[in-house]
């Protein structure tokens, strides 16, 4: 059984940006002809006729298309399971489709696969969004912390490319300053989670510096790791979804 909570990216996001199958084609890099296919298929719903020979489509074609060709490209999977996995994400609740859209964006295995790294700062805001005052900002907050290589140039992880495009994210789903929020927020966490981190690793690797050289240990400190960053997100999740429910609850008394 596919694990589909992971493989699924969001495919209900509010309407927005009405355009012309051409601009659908150059937005996805799937072929009208794939499009159309996709929806006598039954992936896609049929779109809003603006005339005899045309129509029009919204952002949900997008997320749509790069779904499908994701689940295609990166998991091999065959239409008629990719229409079983579209049938049951739309009976997901709204969180589990958020989780389901960035776990897709940035955990997708072929990516995994390499190393991404990119250099120089105007290489970087383009591959993000980010802007170049959020950029410096983000680098003296300590929360993007590139390398600065002979040349003076910055070079950027994956880990801080996926952080500039969450950044951006952010402000798109109403957490940026013109909202009220203060992302100045994301340095203190920045600090508490480094200055914790810091302290745990410490205290251990003092008590097996001599485990530091063996291969097994290599091995088994990468996968905790990834072990303690999973630890982080889903406690993240569930203390955010505990208060947002008690809030909820006191404003209702």
């Amino acid at each position: 059984m596919h694990q589909r909570h992971v493989l699924i990216a969001c495919l209900i996001i509010a309407p927005e940006g009405i355009m012309k199958i051409s601009q659908l084609v150059k937005r996805t890099g799937v072929p009208k002809e794939t499009i159309h296919f996709y929806i006598r298929e039954g992936l896609l719903r049929k779109p809003r006729k603006s005339g005899v020979n045309s129509a029009e489509y919204n952002e949900t074609y997008v997320d749509q298309i790069k779904l499908i060709k994701d689940l295609r490209d990166n998991y091999y999977l065959p239409i008629p399971e990719i229409k079983k996995i579209v049938k049951d994400f739309r009976k997901q609740s709204p969180s589990d489709q958020a989780v389901s859209q960035f776990r897709s964006r940035f955990f997708r295995p072929a990516d995994r696969l390499f190393t991404i790294e990119i250099k120089g700062r105007e290489t970087f805001c383009q591959a993000t969004g980010l802007g170049k005052k959020w950029l410096a900002r983000a680098e003296d907050w300590g929360v993007l912390t590139p390398d600065i290589v002979e040349d003076g140039d910055a070079v950027y992880s994956s880990d801080d490319v996926a952080i500039g495009k969450l950044m951006v994210d952010m402000d798109r789903l109403g957490f940026g300053p013109k909202d009220g929020y203060d992302p100045e927020d994301l340095r203190h966490i920045a600090e508490f989670v480094k200055k914790f981190l810091v302290d745990v690793f410490k205290k251990y690797y003092e008590n097996n510096l001599e485990k530091l050289t063996s291969q097994d240990y290599v091995e088994r400190h990468s996968q905790y790791h990834e072990v303690i960053s999973l630890f982080f997100y889903h406690l993240y999740r569930k203390f955010v979804s505990d208060a947002t429910a008690q809030l909820l609850e006191d404003r209702e008394k």
